[in-house]
């Protein structure tokens, strides 16, 4: 049988904005995007459910997360690494 290529996974850093549940993170992605009228900059956020095996990140840390498969209802991302420790 031949291997089939895996699809390429997506990438996002983030930081934490929950870390309440158990093995869970909410992280907010920020994207900055250009007014279609007024040119101006508008930061727009996104937050993903992510796997946190270790429940290692704690709020306000920047982490680097992955898409992999459904883990559950929202969750479809896990955590790769802790970028920036939160002060």
């Amino acid at each position: 049988m031949a291997q089939t290529e895996r699809a390429q996974r997506r990438e996002r850093t983030g930081r934490v904005v929950s870390d309440s549940m158990d093995k869970s993170i909410t992280v907010a992605v920020d994207r900055q995007v250009k007014h279609p009228i007024y040119g101006k900059f508008i930061t727009k956020t996104t937050k993903y459910m992510a796997h946190d095996e270790k429940n290692e990140a704690n709020v306000g840390d920047k982490v680097h997360i992955m898409s992999t498969r459904p883990l559950s209802k929202r969750k479809t991302w896990r955590l790769v690494e802790i970028l920036q420790r939160a002060k």
